[in-house]
């Protein structure tokens, strides 16, 4: 008899569909918008070609990821994890790069490679904390699924929270992760009791 403890996991991270404010580039953080009406036709047209179907839904509570996760899978209610919210881009917020160039602020972010500490915001650093320790509650929602030798979990989050996640615990560089809206990753992940494996 197998381990009861011994599951694979193909955790699906899929960035929420396009705002108003991601259509116009702005840094689009704690604001929390809905989803733009051309980013409720693209993630319809991804649902009706989506063959896979999940055991679970994660979803940050912001608003257009929960309208994301409504529109992908409509038959599930998603768990709100709320470490997973956007990062806060504190005094960049609702702004792009046009407006922001010459801002001195702006200026020492883009020097530091976005490791420096939005001014009123979070630095990566302290976003990533967060991120992992959302991680670990997504993780104990998993071991609470029934058991199944193969597990499928999507978890419709932000493009900054997959960035946190990935780069901290598949490694790789923060911005490599970078994903446009309705599009993401699949992660594979063995749990052998208290202890997760990343495999690829």
């Amino acid at each position: 008899m197998r381990n009861r403890s011994e599951n694979q996991v193909d955790l699906y991270f899929i960035r929420h569909g396009a705002t108003p404010g991601n259509e116009e580039h702005r840094y689009i953080g704690r604001t929390d918008e809905g989803l733009s009406e051309t980013g409720k036709k693209l993630l319809q047209q991804k649902a009706s070609e989506m063959i896979m179907t999940p055991d679970l839904v994660l979803s940050s509570p912001m608003l257009r990821c929960r309208q994301s996760a409504q529109i992908l899978f409509p038959d599930h209610t998603p768990v709100e994890i709320t470490e997973w919210k956007e990062m806060d881009f504190g005094a960049f917020e609702g702004k792009n790069y046009k407006e922001l160039n010459g801002n001195p602020d702006y200026q020492a972010w883009i020097d530091s490679g976005g490791t420096k500490a939005f001014p009123g915001g979070e630095s990566r650093e302290d976003f990533i904390k967060r991120c992992r320790d959302g991680m670990e509650l997504a993780i104990k929602c998993i071991r609470q699924l029934p058991w199944k030798s193969e597990l499928k979990v999507a978890a419709v989050v932000h493009g900054g929270t997959i960035m946190a996640i990935l780069s901290s615990l598949w490694g790789g560089d923060y911005f490599s992760y970078q994903v446009k809206n309705g599009e993401g990753y699949h992660c594979r992940m063995k749990m052998l009791g208290d202890e997760v494996t990343n495999l690829h």
